[in-house]
């Protein structure tokens, strides 16, 4: 039976993660890297496409689970008949090699487990050639190698392209495996020693936890979506993937399935936000350094997204052999958005940058320049219609949200020289810029008849994205043209209980793609921080709080929620609602200290 997508949850060890269901499979697992092939793509089909169950003989989900302290590692536990048991899950920061480890300990009684390891590589589609040696299990498939081994090492068999294992645990005992990948033509790795690297892995995530400078009501739930964006990041670069997910369908049965095992600029500015206001200046560096290589190079060729390392070519392709989650096809890998003209991206990394040196960063000498060859482009291209901050499929258009990123860009580049009149730049020049821009806006993009600001220029359709528009700076809170543009899309894109559509997907496809999609979670924090700065606080509040109820057990969430079948869908789970969390929690909690 499919398992809903929020009863997963996340290990990782900071350049790939795995997704582990209730039931004790790890269903999702590409290694060596997030947008590396999938061993275990159960998740888009069957048991046939890989996954790696480890439970109680004949039992189904676990009793309960958690996450251990402020942690990566999980820890699910069994009530049987005969006895507790508990399962350890977790992915040590590697030195060279990623591990997963799963260790069994008996609580009480005794209970009898059982496991299935089924190997697929490249992405479920290929069956490894399994062997024995010095009692390990060794799987290779072309450039894929797996070595399986246990401590102490229990009985295990091979059955219908599977390794079986069944063992017996009693009160106090423990059985470790480990589960480690490498290049097919390298010697076996170093051997991992599972208990020290529990050990070692608590310790490493207690100590990142403590650097958080949140408290508050809210702490619990800022702390568990920081540790979320840490375990989405790509360590060797700092890139923070969107998702370790790809083709989670934002409709189930539908066809808008997307890879987003990749780093968006539109995520920069909101990222680097929530981790400077959360104290993490080191991941905030990196990010913002990650970004700079990313962008580097001709202003014309900036891309809305990258590979981990800042690769450009993320070439779009279907995996028909992949049936998709819940019948949700096709399953696709790489993603043809790339290619896309979105405007909105020279604001965001321009505002990103400013962010950056105004909170104190170290300065990199050339990132000036390079925002000074971004704004002279984009001064000259922001009059052209673009495919928009939410990647549409359909024609072009004037798209508030691009223009008003237009003059974010133009607003932080005259701030910048305002503030430090050592820089070079011609302040007059961006202002005028900055002029030009918000007048268009104001002329073409706002609806006075219905007090809104559209989706596009001359469009009735709504966006969220609009709600960003007191946040950016572009008109004060206080402006009705806001406080009417907040009100409209509630109307029209709320589902009645603080949730937020991006926009309509009815009528004319917008978006050039059929059927319908969940609220957006990022876009219903949105509403969150444009409610409390209309002075709506109390109301705020509330909905932020039915925004928390929504997380799963583990405190995840996917990019979506669909409020008829009360179920999260979409790639999870999704960096950009755990920064809408972070950053609406905290802005909650400064309202408070103000107040």
């Amino acid at each position: 039976m499919t398992q809903r997508i929020e009863d997963y949850a996340l290990i990782g060890d900071l350049q790939t993660a795995a997704l582990v269901g209730m039931d004790g499979s790890v269903d999702w697992l590409c290694l060596p890297r997030f947008d590396s092939g999938a061993c275990f793509a159960a998740l888009l089909g069957d048991e046939e496409n890989g996954h790696w169950r480890l439970a109680p003989k004949g039992a189904g989900r676990c009793t309960r689970r958690r996450y251990v302290g402020e942690s990566l590692v999980l820890e699910s536990v069994w009530e049987t008949r005969t006895g507790t048991v508990k399962i350890v899950d977790f992915m040590p920061q590697r030195d060279a090699a990623p591990d997963v480890i799963r260790i069994v300990e008996g609580v009480s009684g005794a209970v009898e487990m059982a496991g299935t390891l089924r190997l697929r590589f490249d992405y479920g589609s290929v069956v490894p050639w399994v062997r024995r040696s010095d009692g390990e299990r060794i799987a290779i498939a072309g450039p894929d190698s797996v070595w399986l081994r246990s401590e102490p090492q229990v009985k295990t068999w091979g059955h219908q392209f599977s390794t079986r294992s069944s063992f017996t645990v009693g009160a106090g005992e423990k059985v470790a495996f480990v589960l480690t990948w490498h290049p097919s033509h390298h010697d076996r790795p170093a051997l991992c020693d599972p208990f020290d690297a529990l050990e070692e892995s608590l310790t490493d995530w207690a100590a990142w936890s403590s650097r958080c400078q949140s408290e508050g009501p809210y702490r619990e739930a800022v702390v568990r979506s920081l540790i979320t964006l840490k375990g989405l990041t790509y360590a060797p670069t700092g890139g923070i993937v969107a998702a370790p997910t790809t083709s989670l369908p934002e409709e189930l049965g539908g066809v808008r399935n997307w890879d987003y095992r990749f780093c968006w600029l539109r995520d920069a500015t909101l990222t680097l936000g929530a981790l400077l206001s959360a104290g993490y200046l080191d991941e905030a560096k990196a990010w913002r350094n990650w970004l700079l290589r990313a962008v580097a190079g001709d202003p014309a060729d900036l891309q809305i997204m990258y590979g981990l390392s800042g690769e450009r070519r993320l070439p779009e392709m279907e995996l028909p052999w992949l049936s998709g989650y819940e019948g949700s096809s096709p399953v696709r890998t790489g993603n043809e958005a790339v290619r896309q003209l979105q405007l909105d991206v020279y604001g965001e990394v321009i505002d990103s940058l400013y962010l950056a040196r105004a909170a104190g960063l170290p300065a990199e000498r050339h990132a000036w320049n390079l925002e000074l060859s971004l704004l002279g482009f984009l001064e000259s291209r922001w009059r052209e219609p673009d495919e928009g901050l939410w990647e549409v499929r359909g024609a072009r258009r004037h798209f508030v949200h691009s223009k008003v990123m237009a003059w974010v860009a133009a607003d932080r580049a005259v701030r910048t020289l305002e503030e430090h009149p050592e820089m070079r730049g011609d302040v007059g020049r961006w202002r005028t810029m900055r002029d030009e821009v918000h007048q268009e806006v104001c002329e073409k993009g706002y609806d006075p008849v219905r007090n809104t600001f559209t989706q596009s220029y001359g469009s009735v359709e709504l966006d969220a994205a609009a709600l960003l528009i007191p946040r950016v700076g572009f008109l004060p809170p206080e402006d009705p043209r806001v406080i009417g543009t907040v009100d409209a899309i509630r109307a029209e894109l709320g589902t009645g209980d603080g949730l937020v559509r991006r926009y309509s997907t009815a009528g004319e496809a917008v978006d050039g793609l059929p059927g319908s999609e969940g609220a957006f979670l990022a876009c219903s924090f949105w509403l969150v921080d444009a409610l409390r700065m209309t002075g709506r606080v109390k109301e705020a509040r509330e909905i932020f709080e039915q925004l928390l109820a929504l997380r799963n057990d583990v405190g995840l969430l996917a990019e979506e929620y669909d409020p008829v079948s009360g179920r999260q869908v979409g790639n999870f789970p999704q960096a950009f609602s755990h920064i809408g969390l972070v950053s609406t929690a905290l802005a909650l909690c400064r309202e408070d200290t103000a107040g």
